[in-house]
């Protein structure tokens, strides 16, 4: 059996993020797991605001096709989900529209269906991201992910890491990383 292919990045491009540094526990356990991850910065992937005259006159831009294979090559996502006022970032809302595109007679689902998906997220505040995740988890729904019911949110993110920007609390870290084999465990039995 060939390890299972998981993409993972973080909603965030900010150099001290939070979701980016909670990202690695999850990732390290997949691999932990068997899993194969394929990590990327958004930032490599600079889109401009999805905007469907732009679409049409000028097509689905270069790097919304190089998303669109990264996702059809691995079988499932692992998402660090950052929350602004409540929702999701505009970074990562804008990567997944633009994921989501026909690009000739493919559907813009096809990126998305029966791709298996994980969620995290971090926060400085007390709720850990929990209004915003649960909109990536509707919106990837919605597109033919199944998401996984198992994710995790932390709180107090500012002071969960150390210098070298591992989790601090040991139970914390379990709980980041149990995300991440579970979806390695599923991933090696999905279709």
């Amino acid at each position: 059996m060939t390890a299972p292919r998981i993409l993972a990045f973080s909603g965030s491009v900010r150099r001290e993020s939070f979701n980016s540094r909670l990202l690695k526990a999850p990732v390290a356990a997949a691999r932990a797991t068997g899993a194969e991850v394929t990590v990327i910065e958004l930032a490599d992937y600079p889109l401009p605001l999805f905007d469907q005259d732009a679409e049409s006159r000028d097509g689905l831009p270069a790097n919304a096709r190089r998303l669109k294979e990264l996702f059809k090559s691995h079988q499932a996502l692992l998402l660090a989900c950052p929350e602004y006022n409540g929702s999701v970032t505009p970074l990562l809302k804008n990567a997944l529209d633009w994921v989501s595109r026909r690009d000739g007679a493919e559907s813009g689902t096809v990126p998305y269906q029966n791709k298996l998906a994980a969620l995290v997220s971090a926060s400085d505040g007390r709720w850990g991201g929990s209004r915003g995740i649960r909109h990536v988890r509707e919106t990837l729904t919605i597109l033919g992910c199944v998401v996984l019911p198992e994710q995790y949110n932390l709180s107090a993110a500012d002071k969960a890491f150390d210098a070298d920007d591992r989790l601090i609390d040991e139970k914390v870290r379990r709980l980041a990383e149990t995300v991440g084999s579970r979806l390695a465990q599923v991933a090696a039995g999905w279709r």
